[in-house]
């Protein structure tokens, strides 16, 4: 994919979907900051049912840290990896209070030195509640990245690298976003779903099926 056609890519997600966000709900960026580092390896919607039960308990630094770890594993104990989930939550909730009078830094060094918060989680919230032009890669935008010919690479971090590199500026705040949903929902792992896909004109793939057929 060159660059003309990497815009004509993100132009066409723009059309779509003018305003794209996150799914996870939550009500500030604390909120969101605990439901992204519960989202690892986990759906959103799983997530949802979660928070939507915490959230009206503890939603705050000091109220989570009240519930203590085996009070919060009562709320997420429908999460995959809840165990490791709750003593992280516990120890960000701490540190959060203890350096960062109990607010979530704007800062990339400073989240991800925080229990439970790699580049990926840093990246969600730097992008979504800061609006830092950053890109967060999931195993989605690994994938779509990949297999459109987007921005290739064999790592995260690579893939990452490439798309801050190749992604117009003008698309760059809401790139995360519209690929996470197309690669949710359309470019799905096993079943592409190329018959309605609006971008299919555009993926080295399709192509080549096509070719080939």
């Amino acid at each position: 994919m060159n660059q003309a056609q990497r815009h004509d890519f993100f132009a066409t997600l723009k059309a779509h979907k003018p305003e794209p966000t996150t799914e996870l709900n939550y009500y500030s960026t604390f909120e969101l900051l605990i439901a992204v580092i519960l989202s690892a390896q986990a759906t959103d919607v799983g997530v949802n049912k979660a928070t939507d039960k915490l959230y009206p308990i503890a939603n705050t630094p000091q109220a989570i840290l009240d519930l203590g770890v085996d009070g919060l594993k009562q709320y997420i104990k429908t999460i995959g990896l809840y165990n490791s989930k709750a003593e992280n939550v516990i120890k960000t909730c701490r540190q959060l209070l203890e350096l960062h009078d109990g607010e979530v830094p704007d800062d990339r060094e400073a989240l991800e030195a925080l229990p439970g918060v790699g580049r990926k989680t840093a990246n969600v919230i730097l992008n979504t509640v800061f609006k830092h032009p950053v890109i967060a890669v999931d195993t989605h935008l690994f994938r779509l990245s990949n297999r459109t010919g987007l921005a290739k690479g064999k790592t995260v971090r690579a893939v990452e690298d490439k798309l801050m590199k190749v992604v117009p500026d003008e698309f760059k705040q809401d790139a995360h976003h519209w690929l996470i949903l197309h690669g949710r929902y359309v470019c799905i792992a096993r079943k592409p779903q190329c018959g309605i896909c609006v971008v299919s004109h555009l993926c080295d793939d399709f192509r080549r099926q096509k070719k080939a057929a």
